[in-house]
Protein backbone atom coordinates (compact mmCIF):
# COMPACT_ATOMS: atom_id res chain seq x y z
CA UNK A 1 0.00 0.00 0.00
CA UNK A 2 1.04 3.89 -0.84
CA UNK A 3 -0.41 7.19 -0.75
CA UNK A 4 -1.27 9.20 -3.81
CA UNK A 5 1.64 11.20 -4.42
CA UNK A 6 -1.08 14.57 -4.78
CA UNK A 7 -2.32 13.81 -1.11
CA UNK A 8 0.13 12.21 0.94
CA UNK A 9 0.28 15.63 2.53
CA UNK A 10 -2.67 14.97 4.47
CA UNK A 11 -0.57 12.73 6.54
CA UNK A 12 1.35 15.92 8.68
CA UNK A 13 -2.43 15.96 10.19
CA UNK A 14 -2.19 13.19 11.84
CA UNK A 15 -0.88 14.47 15.29
CA UNK A 16 -4.35 16.59 15.34
CA UNK A 17 -5.81 12.99 16.52
CA UNK A 18 -4.50 13.99 19.71
CA UNK A 19 -7.61 16.30 20.00
CA UNK A 20 -9.61 12.88 20.84
CA UNK A 21 -7.96 13.01 24.52
CA UNK A 22 -9.11 16.34 25.15
CA UNK A 23 -12.21 15.67 26.81
CA UNK A 24 -10.89 12.75 28.93
CA UNK A 25 -8.11 15.22 29.97
CA UNK A 26 -10.64 18.40 30.72
CA UNK A 27 -12.78 15.93 32.89
CA UNK A 28 -9.95 14.65 34.88
CA UNK A 29 -8.50 18.60 35.84
CA UNK A 30 -11.82 19.73 37.45
CA UNK A 31 -14.67 18.51 39.85
CA UNK A 32 -17.26 16.35 38.38
CA UNK A 33 -20.03 17.00 41.07
CA UNK A 34 -19.86 19.78 43.55
CA UNK A 35 -20.23 19.05 47.40
CA UNK A 36 -18.90 20.73 50.79
CA UNK A 37 -17.42 17.09 51.26
CA UNK A 38 -16.99 13.90 49.96
CA UNK A 39 -15.66 11.79 52.58
CA UNK A 40 -18.83 9.55 53.17
CA UNK A 41 -17.38 8.29 49.01
CA UNK A 42 -14.22 8.14 49.72
CA UNK A 43 -14.54 4.43 50.30
CA UNK A 44 -17.44 3.47 48.17
CA UNK A 45 -16.18 0.85 45.27
CA UNK A 46 -15.85 1.77 41.67
CA UNK A 47 -17.94 0.20 39.20
CA UNK A 48 -16.08 -2.19 37.12
CA UNK A 49 -16.59 -0.04 33.59
CA UNK A 50 -14.62 2.66 34.98
CA UNK A 51 -12.06 1.53 33.91
CA UNK A 52 -12.82 1.25 30.36
CA UNK A 53 -13.42 4.73 29.87
CA UNK A 54 -10.21 5.30 27.97
CA UNK A 55 -11.65 3.06 25.37
CA UNK A 56 -14.02 6.65 23.99
CA UNK A 57 -11.00 8.59 23.02
CA UNK A 58 -8.62 5.96 22.09
CA UNK A 59 -11.84 4.85 19.57
CA UNK A 60 -12.20 8.54 18.39
CA UNK A 61 -8.46 8.93 17.77
CA UNK A 62 -8.56 6.01 16.17
CA UNK A 63 -10.96 7.30 13.60
CA UNK A 64 -9.42 10.91 13.38
CA UNK A 65 -6.43 8.80 12.19
CA UNK A 66 -7.78 6.50 9.63
CA UNK A 67 -9.76 9.89 8.58
CA UNK A 68 -6.65 11.37 8.00
CA UNK A 69 -5.51 8.59 6.08
CA UNK A 70 -8.28 8.15 3.87
CA UNK A 71 -7.61 11.79 2.75
CA UNK A 72 -4.10 10.69 2.39
CA UNK A 73 -5.67 8.77 0.17
CA UNK A 74 -4.18 5.03 0.20
CA UNK A 75 -3.69 3.32 -3.11
CA UNK A 76 -3.05 0.46 -4.45
CA UNK A 77 -0.68 1.02 -8.11
CA UNK A 78 -1.16 -1.78 -11.11
CA UNK A 79 1.66 -0.08 -13.57
CA UNK A 80 1.68 -1.17 -17.13
CA UNK A 81 3.40 0.09 -20.25
CA UNK A 82 2.81 0.11 -23.46
CA UNK A 83 5.75 0.01 -25.79
CA UNK A 84 6.04 0.87 -28.96
CA UNK A 85 9.58 -0.06 -30.90
CA UNK A 86 10.39 2.00 -33.92
CA UNK A 87 12.45 -0.84 -36.12
CA UNK A 88 14.60 -0.90 -38.81
CA UNK A 89 14.27 -3.29 -41.49
CA UNK A 90 17.13 -4.76 -43.14
CA UNK A 91 17.41 -7.19 -46.25
CA UNK A 92 21.00 -8.68 -46.49
CA UNK A 93 21.71 -9.38 -49.86
CA UNK A 94 24.67 -11.91 -50.06
CA UNK A 95 26.40 -12.15 -52.98
CA UNK A 96 27.19 -16.58 -53.28
CA UNK A 97 28.97 -16.14 -56.64
CA UNK A 98 32.42 -18.58 -57.37
CA UNK A 99 34.13 -15.48 -57.23
CA UNK A 100 33.43 -15.00 -53.59
CA UNK A 101 36.00 -18.09 -52.87
CA UNK A 102 39.01 -15.91 -53.30
CA UNK A 103 40.71 -15.49 -50.25
CA UNK A 104 41.77 -12.29 -49.32
CA UNK A 105 40.14 -11.92 -45.93
CA UNK A 106 40.71 -13.69 -42.27
CA UNK A 107 38.82 -15.35 -39.45
CA UNK A 108 39.82 -15.61 -36.14
CA UNK A 109 43.02 -15.08 -37.58
CA UNK A 110 43.38 -17.78 -40.18
CA UNK A 111 42.98 -17.51 -43.79
CA UNK A 112 39.09 -17.27 -45.20
CA UNK A 113 37.70 -16.74 -48.35
CA UNK A 114 35.17 -13.80 -48.96
CA UNK A 115 31.67 -15.65 -48.32
CA UNK A 116 33.16 -17.22 -45.05
CA UNK A 117 34.40 -13.57 -43.70
CA UNK A 118 30.83 -12.13 -44.63
CA UNK A 119 29.15 -14.71 -42.66
CA UNK A 120 30.73 -14.34 -39.43
CA UNK A 121 30.63 -10.61 -39.55
CA UNK A 122 27.23 -10.71 -40.57
CA UNK A 123 26.18 -12.90 -37.76
CA UNK A 124 27.91 -9.74 -35.20
CA UNK A 125 25.82 -7.13 -36.77
CA UNK A 126 22.54 -9.03 -36.09
CA UNK A 127 23.22 -10.89 -32.85
CA UNK A 128 26.09 -8.48 -31.29
CA UNK A 129 29.32 -9.38 -30.25
CA UNK A 130 33.00 -8.00 -31.09
CA UNK A 131 31.89 -4.71 -30.92
CA UNK A 132 28.56 -4.81 -31.95
CA UNK A 133 25.06 -3.98 -29.73
CA UNK A 134 23.24 -7.03 -32.61
CA UNK A 135 19.61 -5.52 -33.99
CA UNK A 136 17.67 -6.98 -31.52
CA UNK A 137 14.41 -4.74 -32.44
CA UNK A 138 14.57 -4.61 -36.14
CA UNK A 139 13.17 -7.39 -38.80
CA UNK A 140 16.39 -9.27 -40.77
CA UNK A 141 16.06 -10.97 -43.93
CA UNK A 142 18.72 -12.42 -46.29
CA UNK A 143 18.26 -13.14 -49.83
CA UNK A 144 21.30 -14.34 -51.68
CA UNK A 145 21.70 -14.30 -55.64
CA UNK A 146 24.54 -15.82 -58.59
CA UNK A 147 22.95 -16.13 -61.66
CA UNK A 148 19.63 -16.05 -59.93
CA UNK A 149 18.34 -14.30 -56.46
CA UNK A 150 16.84 -16.25 -54.03
CA UNK A 151 15.40 -15.09 -50.30
CA UNK A 152 16.10 -17.97 -48.29
CA UNK A 153 14.81 -16.59 -44.71
CA UNK A 154 12.17 -13.81 -44.19
CA UNK A 155 12.33 -10.24 -42.95
CA UNK A 156 11.77 -11.59 -38.65
CA UNK A 157 12.48 -10.68 -35.62
CA UNK A 158 13.95 -14.38 -34.89
CA UNK A 159 17.18 -13.72 -35.25
CA UNK A 160 18.07 -17.45 -34.58
CA UNK A 161 16.97 -18.32 -37.75
CA UNK A 162 19.00 -15.48 -39.96
CA UNK A 163 21.96 -16.80 -38.36
CA UNK A 164 21.58 -19.99 -38.91
CA UNK A 165 20.05 -19.55 -42.77
CA UNK A 166 23.48 -17.13 -43.37
CA UNK A 167 25.21 -20.21 -41.97
CA UNK A 168 23.71 -22.65 -44.99
CA UNK A 169 24.98 -19.84 -47.62
CA UNK A 170 26.77 -21.99 -50.17
CA UNK A 171 28.76 -21.71 -53.37
CA UNK A 172 27.14 -22.61 -57.34
CA UNK A 173 27.50 -25.94 -57.13
CA UNK A 174 27.46 -26.20 -61.42
CA UNK A 175 27.67 -23.90 -64.31
CA UNK A 176 24.16 -23.59 -64.84
CA UNK A 177 24.52 -21.48 -61.65
CA UNK A 178 27.26 -19.06 -62.73
CA UNK A 179 26.98 -15.13 -63.02
CA UNK A 180 25.96 -12.33 -60.97
CA UNK A 181 22.61 -11.36 -61.20
CA UNK A 182 23.13 -7.65 -59.09
CA UNK A 183 20.07 -5.84 -60.14
CA UNK A 184 17.67 -8.82 -59.78
CA UNK A 185 18.50 -9.47 -56.06
CA UNK A 186 17.94 -5.76 -55.09
CA UNK A 187 14.70 -6.06 -56.71
CA UNK A 188 13.72 -9.55 -54.49
CA UNK A 189 15.17 -7.78 -51.96
CA UNK A 190 12.91 -4.60 -51.91
CA UNK A 191 9.90 -6.36 -52.62
CA UNK A 192 10.62 -8.65 -49.93
CA UNK A 193 11.09 -5.18 -47.53
CA UNK A 194 7.79 -3.88 -48.30
CA UNK A 195 6.14 -6.86 -48.29
CA UNK A 196 7.44 -7.17 -44.45
CA UNK A 197 7.81 -3.44 -43.20
CA UNK A 198 3.73 -3.20 -44.61
CA UNK A 199 2.84 -5.99 -42.30
CA UNK A 200 4.26 -4.71 -39.61
CA UNK A 201 3.26 -0.87 -39.33
CA UNK A 202 -0.56 -2.93 -39.53
CA UNK A 203 0.23 -5.03 -36.31
CA UNK A 204 0.30 -1.80 -34.16
CA UNK A 205 2.91 -2.74 -31.86
CA UNK A 206 6.22 -1.77 -34.39
CA UNK A 207 6.33 0.95 -36.84
CA UNK A 208 9.20 0.92 -39.06
CA UNK A 209 11.09 3.82 -39.24
CA UNK A 210 13.58 3.15 -42.22
CA UNK A 211 13.88 0.50 -44.64
CA UNK A 212 17.53 -1.02 -45.57
CA UNK A 213 19.14 -3.05 -48.01
CA UNK A 214 22.79 -4.03 -47.78
CA UNK A 215 24.46 -5.12 -50.31
CA UNK A 216 27.60 -7.54 -50.42
CA UNK A 217 29.11 -8.48 -53.28
CA UNK A 218 32.79 -8.92 -55.20
CA UNK A 219 31.71 -8.44 -58.95
CA UNK A 220 29.97 -6.99 -61.15
CA UNK A 221 26.42 -7.87 -63.08
CA UNK A 222 26.64 -10.11 -65.93
CA UNK A 223 23.72 -12.05 -65.87
CA UNK A 224 19.99 -11.27 -65.01
CA UNK A 225 16.77 -9.09 -66.58
CA UNK A 226 17.33 -5.99 -63.99
CA UNK A 227 19.90 -3.64 -64.12
CA UNK A 228 21.49 -2.57 -61.13
CA UNK A 229 20.69 1.17 -62.06
CA UNK A 230 16.54 0.19 -62.23
CA UNK A 231 16.73 -1.65 -59.52
CA UNK A 232 18.08 1.81 -57.46
CA UNK A 233 14.90 3.39 -59.05
CA UNK A 234 12.61 1.23 -57.62
CA UNK A 235 14.52 1.60 -54.71
CA UNK A 236 14.38 5.14 -54.37
CA UNK A 237 10.41 5.10 -55.19
CA UNK A 238 9.81 2.67 -52.16
CA UNK A 239 11.83 4.71 -49.84
CA UNK A 240 14.78 1.62 -49.51
CA UNK A 241 18.04 3.37 -48.83
CA UNK A 242 20.76 1.28 -50.26
CA UNK A 243 24.40 0.75 -48.49
CA UNK A 244 26.64 -1.28 -51.06
CA UNK A 245 29.48 -2.87 -50.00
CA UNK A 246 32.16 -3.98 -52.53
CA UNK A 247 34.08 -6.91 -51.24
CA UNK A 248 38.03 -8.17 -51.97
CA UNK A 249 41.71 -6.43 -52.67
CA UNK A 250 42.20 -4.85 -55.94
CA UNK A 251 43.86 -6.20 -58.83
CA UNK A 252 44.80 -10.02 -58.06
CA UNK A 253 43.41 -12.04 -55.25
CA UNK A 254 44.09 -15.70 -54.11
CA UNK A 255 41.50 -18.04 -55.47
CA UNK A 256 41.73 -22.16 -54.86
CA UNK A 257 41.92 -23.26 -58.39
CA UNK A 258 41.31 -26.95 -59.31
CA UNK A 259 44.28 -27.86 -61.30
CA UNK A 260 45.13 -31.92 -62.68
CA UNK A 261 47.51 -31.82 -59.13
CA UNK A 262 44.61 -30.85 -57.02
CA UNK A 263 43.51 -27.76 -55.91
CA UNK A 264 46.07 -24.57 -55.78
CA UNK A 265 45.89 -21.08 -54.53
CA UNK A 266 46.93 -19.10 -57.36
CA UNK A 267 46.25 -14.99 -57.86
CA UNK A 268 43.90 -14.29 -60.17
CA UNK A 269 42.82 -10.68 -61.96
CA UNK A 270 39.84 -9.59 -59.76
CA UNK A 271 37.82 -6.36 -60.06
CA UNK A 272 34.52 -4.91 -58.65
CA UNK A 273 32.40 -2.13 -60.72
CA UNK A 274 32.80 0.20 -58.10
CA UNK A 275 31.43 2.69 -60.37
CA UNK A 276 27.95 1.65 -60.55
CA UNK A 277 27.64 0.35 -56.48
CA UNK A 278 28.15 4.21 -55.64
CA UNK A 279 26.04 5.19 -58.53
CA UNK A 280 23.34 3.34 -57.22
CA UNK A 281 24.05 3.80 -53.15
CA UNK A 282 23.88 7.32 -53.64
CA UNK A 283 20.89 7.83 -55.63
CA UNK A 284 19.08 6.00 -52.75
CA UNK A 285 20.47 8.43 -50.10
CA UNK A 286 23.18 5.37 -48.93
CA UNK A 287 26.66 4.98 -49.06
CA UNK A 288 29.02 2.94 -51.02
CA UNK A 289 32.25 1.10 -48.89
CA UNK A 290 35.14 -0.87 -50.24
CA UNK A 291 35.87 -4.16 -47.44
CA UNK A 292 39.54 -5.25 -48.65
CA UNK A 293 40.22 -6.99 -45.51
CA UNK A 294 38.27 -8.66 -42.66
CA UNK A 295 39.07 -5.37 -40.36
CA UNK A 296 37.93 -2.94 -42.77
CA UNK A 297 34.53 -5.39 -43.23
CA UNK A 298 34.23 -4.75 -39.80
CA UNK A 299 34.48 -0.91 -39.67
CA UNK A 300 31.67 -0.69 -42.46
CA UNK A 301 29.24 -2.71 -40.16
CA UNK A 302 29.91 -0.28 -37.94
CA UNK A 303 29.31 2.83 -39.68
CA UNK A 304 25.94 1.18 -41.05
CA UNK A 305 25.04 0.02 -37.31
CA UNK A 306 25.70 3.84 -36.41
CA UNK A 307 23.90 5.36 -39.46
CA UNK A 308 20.47 2.73 -38.65
CA UNK A 309 19.72 3.16 -35.32
CA UNK A 310 15.88 1.44 -33.67
CA UNK A 311 14.46 3.88 -30.99
CA UNK A 312 11.97 2.44 -28.44
CA UNK A 313 9.02 4.53 -27.08
CA UNK A 314 7.25 2.87 -24.04
CA UNK A 315 4.05 5.14 -22.59
CA UNK A 316 3.84 3.92 -19.00
CA UNK A 317 -0.04 3.76 -17.24
CA UNK A 318 -0.35 3.58 -13.64
CA UNK A 319 -4.38 2.49 -12.47
CA UNK A 320 -4.72 3.68 -8.68
CA UNK A 321 -7.52 1.62 -6.42
CA UNK A 322 -8.34 3.69 -3.80
CA UNK A 323 -8.77 1.85 -0.69
CA UNK A 324 -10.19 4.31 1.46
CA UNK A 325 -13.79 3.58 -0.65
CA UNK A 326 -12.67 -0.19 -1.79
CA UNK A 327 -11.81 -3.02 0.45
CA UNK A 328 -8.35 -4.05 0.20
CA UNK A 329 -6.68 -7.50 1.37
CA UNK A 330 -3.74 -8.18 3.71
CA UNK A 331 -2.10 -10.80 5.82
CA UNK A 332 -1.94 -11.05 9.19
CA UNK A 333 1.02 -12.99 11.31
CA UNK A 334 -0.49 -16.86 12.41
CA UNK A 335 -4.31 -15.69 10.78
CA UNK A 336 -2.92 -15.79 7.18
CA UNK A 337 -4.71 -13.61 4.47
CA UNK A 338 -7.50 -11.01 5.39
CA UNK A 339 -10.20 -9.08 3.35
CA UNK A 340 -10.09 -5.60 5.10
CA UNK A 341 -13.09 -3.54 4.38
CA UNK A 342 -12.41 0.17 3.27
CA UNK A 343 -10.99 2.48 5.68
CA UNK A 344 -13.83 5.47 5.39
CA UNK A 345 -16.15 2.25 6.61
CA UNK A 346 -13.61 1.32 9.26
CA UNK A 347 -13.80 5.34 10.71
CA UNK A 348 -17.87 4.82 10.31
CA UNK A 349 -17.37 1.29 12.49
CA UNK A 350 -15.35 2.73 15.26
CA UNK A 351 -17.51 6.05 15.46
CA UNK A 352 -20.76 4.17 16.09
CA UNK A 353 -18.60 1.82 18.68
CA UNK A 354 -17.96 5.10 20.46
CA UNK A 355 -21.57 6.60 20.36
CA UNK A 356 -23.14 3.64 21.23
CA UNK A 357 -20.72 2.71 24.56
CA UNK A 358 -20.64 6.36 25.47
CA UNK A 359 -24.39 6.05 25.63
CA UNK A 360 -25.00 2.85 27.19
CA UNK A 361 -22.12 1.32 29.12
CA UNK A 362 -19.79 4.15 29.38
CA UNK A 363 -22.29 7.00 29.79
CA UNK A 364 -20.77 9.81 32.24
CA UNK A 365 -23.06 12.64 34.07
CA UNK A 366 -20.59 15.03 32.83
Amino acid sequence: MSFHPTSVWFLFLLPLAAIAFFRLWRHQSRATISFSAIHAADHAPGGRWTRFLIALPILRALALILLIVALARPVESNESSKTLVEGVAIELVVDRSDSMRAMDFTVGNERANRLDALKDMATKFIVGGDGFDGRGTDLVGVVVFARNADSIVPLTLDHDVVVDAIEQIRFPEDGTEMGTAIGDAIALGIDKLKDASDRANRDGKTRIKSRVLVLLTDGEQNAGELSPQDAAALAKSTDVRLYTIGLGTEGFAPVPVRTPFGTQIQNVPVSIDEKTLTEIAEATGGRYFRATDSKSLQEIYETIDRLEKSSIEETKLVHYRDLAVDSWATSLPFVGPIEVPPVLALVVILLTMEALLAATRLRTLA
